[in-house]
């Protein structure tokens, strides 16, 4: 097919860290190097705002006495190690065409770039990743500084960096992400009337989304796409993962209010 017999094309950008994985980078080098209470640290520079969402791991890369001693060769390794969700490849090829719409896939993280190419060696191509990428010393090969942090803002820049290059309307932007590292992109993609989709039940990142699919198999964010962009029915979307080879065993339509009363008196007024 060549490219100018696409009826449309879109931009999906997708998150790494827990929404194409189930584990955090940071966890994997932790562990990797022996270093306890990653979890902790992240958790006091949450606590303090000096870095943005997101951005936590690279700081520790740069300034944490304990990380300052990890190695491009590390965080290959750690990509070697991160569990992958399944069928990622799988959706990298079907995106390029789905009944004439071609969506280009675009990985953009926090993550060190390092890691996430490690990971998705020969499934996503090396130009189509955006993550953390530092500077390091040629003698040593001690990270020395930061050349781009793919969090927060970052992420924005990236996408409409890409966006103008293709070029194509914010309508035909779609973000895939997992947590509040996430809400500034999202918010930027809905205001421009592109689709948005968690999948994860973060409380910050589900009431910003447009949709949220919770499923441990890549192919699942197909399933927003198809309804809500190509406008398919149930039917439809069915047969077309049946043609894949995939049955959909579980497809549970839901939306759950979580309520929480509080009393703003100590004596329960009378009913009138």
């Amino acid at each position: 097919m060549s490219k100018d017999s696409f009826s449309k094309r879109y931009l999906l950008f997708s998150d790494f860290d827990q929404t194409l994985s189930f584990n955090d980078s940071g966890h994997v080098l932790s562990d990797l190097l022996g270093i306890s209470g990653f979890a902790e640290r992240v958790a006091g520079l949450s606590d303090i705002h000096l870095v943005q969402q997101g951005g936590e791991l690279s700081y520790l890369l740069l300034h944490d006495p304990e990380f300052r001693r990890v190695r491009r060769e590390h965080l290959v390794e750690v990509g070697k190690r991160v569990r992958l969700k399944a069928n990622i490849a799988l959706l990298s090829k079907l995106l390029a065409n789905v009944d004439g719409h071609r969506f280009s896939f675009y990985v953009v993280s926090a993550a060190p770039q390092e890691v996430i190419q490690s990971a998705l060696e020969g499934i996503v191509d090396a130009d189509h990743i955006f993550g953390t990428r530092f500077r390091y010393d040629e003698a040593t090969g001690e990270i020395q500084s930061l050349a781009q942090l793919s969090a927060g803002y970052g992420k924005v820049a990236v996408v409409e960096e890409l966006r103008a290059k293709a070029p194509i309307g914010h309508d035909r932007l779609i973000y895939v992400g997992d947590g509040s590292s996430d809400i500034h992109v999202m918010l930027h993609v809905n205001r421009l009337d592109g689709l948005t989709i968690a999948v994860s039940e973060n409380r910050y990142l589900t009431p910003i989304a447009t949709r949220t699919v919770l499923s441990d198999d890549a192919l699942s964010v197909l399933v927003p796409i198809l309804e809500d962009v190509l406008h398919w029915d149930t039917a439809r979307i069915r047969a077309y993962f049946e043609s894949q080879g995939f049955a959909m065993r579980l497809w549970d339509k839901m939306r759950t209010d979580t309520i929480i009363l509080c009393p703003t008196v100590t004596e329960p007024l009378p009913v009138q």
